[in-house]
């Protein structure tokens, strides 16, 4: 991938669930551009199932085809046990650490 212009960062928060996948989704799909890393900060989602692992595994990969990318980071307690739970942590790298918008990566 070339490089990518960084976007300020999109905190995500609240639950990313079943109930929740419909409006999560949309607003996910808007978020990602070509050209451009979008980072999303986890530290606020207080719930996680299934569906909300698949909304970032979709975010990541619609990025990608695109030509775009999705930078996980902050994970919250609910996630980071979800991640590690569900043996996606490293397929969806989410990083624990701060943040940084001028850092493309």
């Amino acid at each position: 991938m070339s490089e990518v212009d960084m976007q300020p960062i999109a905190p995500l928060e609240g639950p990313l669930t079943i109930y929740t996948a419909a409006d999560s989704k949309a607003a996910l799909l808007q978020l990602i551009q070509p050209e451009l890393a979008v980072e999303l900060d986890l530290g606020l989602v207080d719930e996680i199932d299934c569906a909300g692992l698949q909304l970032l595994i979709l975010a990541k990969r619609e990025a990608r085809r695109i030509n775009g990318q999705i930078v996980l980071t902050n994970p919250s307690p609910a996630v980071a046990a979800a991640l590690e739970l569900s043996g996606l942590a490293s397929e969806l790298d989410c990083s624990s650490r701060e943040p940084n918008i001028g850092e493309a990566s």
